[in-house]
């Protein structure tokens, strides 16, 4: 009866591993796409996707959509305005730091210091490529 252990579980486990594979299979093939894509669209290209969404669902006729586009346009502005208005705040907050930092230092530390901030600054530039 020994003779026959080893088949049986080579059998078995032939068919454990044929299931799992097909199982797999499947899965990638009849699971749907999830929604989320890498494919990030210009913001030109979300604002046309979107009124046009907005168009065939809303029945939006060609008056609310001038309207629409309007506001959209107005938007785009305030929230420029806006950022443009942050980036100088942080730049002048960041220089205040930076000010205060130098007046801190000796004038030997002041070129270490420099270099710090320098290869800081590259690091920040290669990361965000």
């Amino acid at each position: 009866m020994k003779r026959w252990t080893l088949p049986i579980a080579l059998y078995l486990f032939v068919v454990f591993v044929s299931g799992s594979v097909l199982g797999a299979l499947g899965y990638r093939l009849y699971s749907p796409p999830t929604t989320k894509s890498n494919a990030r669209l210009s913001p030109e290209e979300w604002r046309r996707q979107n009124i046009e969404e907005m168009r065939t669902k809303l029945n939006l006729t060609p008056d609310q959509l001038q309207k629409v586009n309007t506001i959209y346009d107005e938007t785009h502005n305030r929230f420029e305005a806006a950022h443009n208005t942050h980036n100088q705040v942080v730049k002048q907050i960041r220089e205040e730091h930076v000010g205060k930092i130098r007046a801190l230092l000796t004038p030997e530390q002041l070129p270490k210091y420099e270099q710090l901030r320098a290869e800081r600054e590259q690091r920040s530039k290669n990361q965000k490529k």
